[in-house]
């Protein structure tokens, strides 16, 4: 194995570092149809609405209205990778299809594998020329062997048993192929510090209630003031938001910063790193706010009958409203995009 880090004067993102597992597969690329290898392709608990998937019922709509779609410079370097010009592309995760909408402009097909039917619906109810959706998990697709040029996981792979997954993912896609788990930071960076120390604030105060939910607690209990030194808080990062993380609604994430290691050492992939990309979003403060409420960790608490007082929201609210007033200026938004990227072997 080889491991270094690209001296500045080639890479594009200095500090980047890119990790050689053995040659590069380098193939011809034959257009290829989406085939059923079984018809039982997802868990019978999907339908029971628990879980992950039921954690992102009941907001696809707030959801698809602010969440970003991934930066358009990153499509064509994965087609690179791929060394193809239009790919066959499946989207894990793919939730009301932000993201397979997004590879529908440089791919020449895609598959949405959704298993949450709200968030599915709302994917369909927008149609994308190329773009198709089914009902799976992630480790189990029901696609075709290597029939994939690309598979993406968009915002979403923190959420998949690790292991099954890129099992299924190297089952699916062919020897050259690319896998990308992109994801963006958050918060959203808007040049307004108290705005952003807000959402680190609200983001601390909900990881502490979920875990207290988790754990059973209920009414005034659920409810008591939170300490800055509660257990739940011995991981909270917001670099790295799911580890260690409990959650109510038997609801399962996996560390986001373990993400490129765990692709490296699969044993599927010859080559892989990581890049990065900043991303300028229209909107302000109601986009800011709105993002904090497409967050499936605090429409899990308003599910339980928290009201966005108990929550911290309402002050999260006023806080940001007032930080974004008396800014002198704002750039706006953007985002800081991750994606973890392996080559097939």
């Amino acid at each position: 194995m080889f491991a270094a880090t690209l001296p500045p004067a080639h890479d594009p993102v200095p500090g980047l570092v890119v990790q050689l597992r053995g040659p590069r597969v380098r193939t011809s690329v034959n257009p290829r149809a989406f085939e059923i290898s079984h018809w039982v392709a997802y868990d019978p608990a999907v339908d029971a609405g628990g879980g992950n998937p039921g954690r992102f019922s009941g907001f696809a709509d707030i959801y698809d209205a602010n969440r970003p779609s991934p930066p358009p410079e990153l499509g064509p370097l994965l087609c690179s990778y791929a060394n193809v010009v239009a790919p066959v592309v499946v989207d894990l995760g793919s939730g009301t299809g932000l993201s397979s909408r997004w590879a529908a402009t440089w791919a020449a097909s895609v598959v949405g594998v959704e298993p949450s039917d709200d968030m599915r619906t709302v994917a369909e109810s927008r149609p994308a020329a190329g773009v198709t959706y089914r009902k799976a998990w992630s480790h189990s697709t029901g696609l075709a062997e290597r029939s994939a040029d690309v598979v993406l996981a968009v915002q979403a792979m923190h959420w998949m048993e690790p292991g099954s997954t890129l099992a299924e993912v190297a089952r699916v896609l062919r020897p050259g192929g690319v896998f990308a788990v992109v994801d963006a930071d958050w918060p959203p960076v808007s040049g307004v510090a108290r705005a952003e120390a807000a959402w680190a604030a609200l983001h601390r105060r909900i990881r502490v209630l979920e875990a207290r939910a988790a754990a059973g607690e209920q009414g005034q209990e659920l409810r008591r003031p939170i300490a800055d030194d509660d257990p739940a808080l011995v991981d909270e990062d917001l670099a790295d938001p799911h580890r260690n993380r409990a959650m109510p609604g038997g609801a399962q994430s996996w560390s986001k910063a373990g993400h490129l290691e765990r692709i490296s050492t699969s044993g599927y992939f010859g080559f892989t790193r990581e890049v990065m990309f900043n991303q300028a979003v229209p909107g302000g403060v109601e986009r800011f706010v709105a993002l904090m409420a497409s967050q499936g960790s605090y429409q899990a608490l308003r599910r339980l009958a928290l009201s966005d007082e108990d929550i911290g929201e309402t002050q999260f609210r006023h806080d940001v409203e007032v930080a974004f007033g008396e800014s002198a200026s704002s750039p706006g938004l953007s985002f800081s995009w991750r994606a973890r990227i392996g080559v097939r072997a």
